[in-house]
């Protein structure tokens, strides 16, 4: 198990990272999210050992890790860390990059070991082709089967598909983490996108200004999320007043999905339609509701300027506002 006990760093008196504590159980996937400059990577290079900290401690399986002051050369050998400028040999195949740090005393072992993460990253086709002439998601494919080929315990991944095509990268997601879960590798992602978080993490950690503001599995995080930062993540979120759309007469505000409203003619509230933006089979509708902007979901087109009728969903306002 991994464990972080409020753990502090700071870059020329400014701290990044501040008061941080959480664990992490062996085989789980953790993904931290946040905007950038928040401390994400300085968080995962601190857990790897690059960076020393003057505040808290970090263990893992009840062993205090000591941190590059200590060690000659840093990073722990039981981990692995893929930051974000991949770090390949450009002159050197796909495959002998994936292959370099595996014994060349078992010949088939490594040739076999190499074939399977080729498989892994969806790069068998370009297993001889020089990283030098690879694109740039092609080569992220190529740092992450490297990072696999001694099969740490912990994988640290920071963005690791943010130079990846989206056709490509839902399909090679699945493929990796599911891989993960099969070998009972402890994976942490520190990512901009939601879809790494919410259809594979087991929890979510949720960082702003260096500070842990929220930490839940996914489902809850996402159903119930403490404030708009951190429901920003999931989406475009709407913000609105409880006494504006239900009975109660408190000032509190509460969060909505626009996928929360929807259009009901039959519905009291009524809003002008600003502008309709198709995504993905559904339109997400800009509405004026009570001089504010609103965001929901409707399976048509809707012309702007129309007047219709919105309906925001009883079952959420109760589970929100409790």
């Amino acid at each position: 198990m991994l464990e972080l006990k409020n753990v502090s760093f700071a870059y020329d008196k400014t701290e990044v990272v501040k008061d941080i504590s959480f664990s992490v159980n062996q085989g789980e996937y953790i993904a931290i999210i946040g905007e950038s400059g928040c401390g994400k990577s300085t968080l995962l290079e601190i857990i790897y050992g690059l960076l020393h900290i003057d505040k808290g401690s970090v263990f893992y399986n009840d062993e205090k890790l000591l941190g590059p002051n200590y060690y000659l050369v840093p990073g722990e050998p039981f981990m692995k860390y893929l930051s974000q400028d991949f770090d390949l040999m450009p002159f050197t195949s796909a495959a002998e990059n994936i292959g370099k740090f595996l014994p060349n005393r078992f010949p088939k072992e490594k040739k076999e070991r190499t074939a399977e993460l080729l498989e892994v990253v969806d790069m068998v086709d370009f297993a001889h082709v020089k990283v030098k002439n690879l694109s740039g998601g092609q080569k992220q494919r190529v740092a992450l089967a490297r990072v696999l080929a001694k099969e740490p315990e912990l994988l640290l991944l920071d963005e690791p598909f943010s130079h990846i095509d989206n056709f490509r990268k839902n399909n090679l997601r699945r493929k990796l983490f599911n891989y993960l879960r099969e070998k009972n590798i402890t994976c942490i992602v520190a990512t901009h996108d939601s879809t790494d978080a919410l259809s594979f993490a087991d929890k979510i950690l949720v960082m702003k200004e260096g500070k842990l503001v929220a930490e839940n599995p996914p489902k809850i995080l996402y159903n119930t999320p403490p404030s708009k930062y951190v429901a920003s993540f999931f989406g475009d979120v709407n913000e609105i007043k409880l006494d504006k759309i239900s009975k109660s007469t408190s000032k509190k505000t509460i969060l909505l999905y626009p996928q929360d409203i929807k259009i009901d003619a039959s519905s009291k509230y009524k809003a002008i339609v600003k502008q309709a933006y198709f995504m993905e089979g559904i339109y997400l509708i800009e509405v004026i509701f009570d001089d504010q902007i609103l965001f929901l979901q409707h399976d048509k087109y809707i012309d702007s300027n129309k007047t219709v009728g919105i309906h925001f969903s009883t079952e959420i306002i109760k589970l929100r506002s409790n």
